[in-house]
């Protein structure tokens, strides 16, 4: 699957996570989607890890390990900004 592909995965898994980990995060929507997009990339790479394969097509397990990166992601990142401003 091209980078184009997982910038949109991105995109709309940063949202998902969002939904699933609400809360308030400095940045807004712009973190957000920058989120999304490398917990795309993120979510790829494990996928291509875990399954010995490459992640390919739009399909729903592509779907669902972009999300799984962005969650990854999300939670590093409220981790970092939390602790830094303890």
């Amino acid at each position: 699957m091209g980078i184009l592909s997982w910038i949109v995965f991105g995109l709309i898994a940063g949202a998902i996570a969002k939904f699933i980990l609400p809360g308030r995060d400095p940045g807004g929507i712009i973190v957000t989607i920058l989120i999304g997009i490398v917990g795309g990339f993120l979510g790829g790479w494990i996928g291509s890890q875990v399954s010995g394969t490459g992640i390919s097509g739009f399909n729903l397990m592509s779907f669902v390990w972009a999300i799984v990166g962005s969650l990854i992601l999300l939670l590093i990142y409220r981790l970092i900004f939390h602790r830094s401003h303890a």
